[in-house]
């Protein structure tokens, strides 16, 4: 069974370029993605290393720690970084968990269907697949997404799923389709017109269940 929305992240001990990390210490009271990738020195998978270093600054603005996740070792992590530094024109500081045991893999079901063995082993030749994880301050997975290996992820929309969540956890709102940071916000369907009127003033009534109003500070 995989992880699902809400669980706690499994806390592995894992070596990293950047050293040992204990995941749960490593996220500490911040946000935190986890994204992972099926091997070092690959195309799609250095684009993506790219452009997750060319957003150091929108990760750090919003609180949040990423971490990589690759089956090669630390020595061809480190080596990696300079073809994603190259091609990206930014500093890849992140860490990228070696994880050539598939330990990190299976605790977070990143292993395609046909990685696994009648026995419930692993072929040495299996691929994890290409995930992200979006991790709260509680250690609880609240996002996932997950794309096959020829199809490269969209790290804007990665970030734009946390502006989501962080703006909707704690502040009793939902976010519409292709919202972004400034768009107004849903009010959720169970807080009643009067309360909805107390909390957060005045609001758009599109349908009875549908209600729109400024975001929260």
């Amino acid at each position: 069974m995989g992880l699902r929305i809400n669980d706690t992240v499994p806390n592995l001990t894992v070596e990293t370029d950047h050293g040992t990390i204990e995941l749960h210490d490593w996220i500490g009271d911040s946000w935190a993605i986890l994204f992972s990738h099926p091997k070092d020195f690959t195309p799609v998978c250095t684009t993506e290393f790219g452009a997750v270093a060319q957003l150091a600054d929108e990760w750090e603005k919003r609180g949040t720690k990423v971490i990589g996740v690759s089956v090669d070792g630390v020595e061809d992590h480190k080596k990696w970084k300079g073809d994603i530094e190259t091609f990206g024109g930014a500093k890849a500081g992140f860490p990228i968990i070696a994880d050539d045991g598939l330990e990190v893999s299976k605790a977070f079901d990143m292993l395609p269907a046909d990685a696994y063995l009648p026995d419930g082993r692993t072929p040495a030749d299996s691929a994890t697949v290409r995930s992200v994880f979006i991790i709260g301050p509680d250690k609880q997975l609240k996002l996932s997404m997950t794309y096959p290996m020829t199809v490269g992820r969209n790290f804007a929309e990665v970030l734009r799923a946390l502006d989501g969540l962080q703006m909707s956890i704690g502040k009793g709102v939902a976010t519409p389709a292709n919202w972004n940071v400034g768009d107004d916000v849903i009010i959720p369907a169970t807080v009643s017109d009067e309360d909805a009127t107390a909390k957060f003033g005045s609001f758009n009534k599109i349908l009875p269940y549908l209600r729109t109003t400024k975001a929260p500070e």
